[in-house]
């Protein structure tokens, strides 16, 4: 996998094949150079090989679910501690105060995905890349 260093970088992690196609093809026309995986434990091995300034990632997933996935991440090194991740799910507000470690973790955002529309996912994006 080579990285071209003058485009931004993302890592999607979405077992859904349109969704994740989606949000591959809106990555793509903003600039971002993007990377996939249709579930954690795939997305952990790219996640490693091409380290992207920002990851997508799914909660509910075959293999290795979105929340293994971040806590093998976070424990991985200092990178891994700090990349920005985005957790995409179906679930309500309300379940995020069971996800133990979400709430704490000041490099992962959480949001419900029927509540926000791509153009707003990158937005959102770009501002954690700009984050110091």
């Amino acid at each position: 996998m080579t990285t071209d260093p003058q485009k931004e970088t993302v890592l999607i992690v979405e077992d859904e094949v349109s969704l994740r196609g989606a949000l591959r093809d809106k990555f793509t026309r903003e600039g971002f150079q993007v990377y996939e995986a249709k579930d954690g434990e795939e997305g952990l091995a790219v996640a490693r090989a091409s380290r992207p300034q920002v990851i997508l990632l799914d909660l509910m997933m075959p293999k290795m679910d979105g929340m293994t996935m971040l806590t093998l991440l976070r424990a991985m090194d200092a990178w891994g501690l700090r990349v920005p991740v985005f957790v995409l799910t179906n679930l309500g507000e309300d379940d995020k105060l069971t996800m133990k470690g979400i709430l704490d973790d000041s490099f992962a955002y959480y949001l419900v995905k029927s509540n926000w529309s791509i153009d707003q996912i990158v937005v959102k994006v770009r501002e954690a890349i700009m984050r110091p």
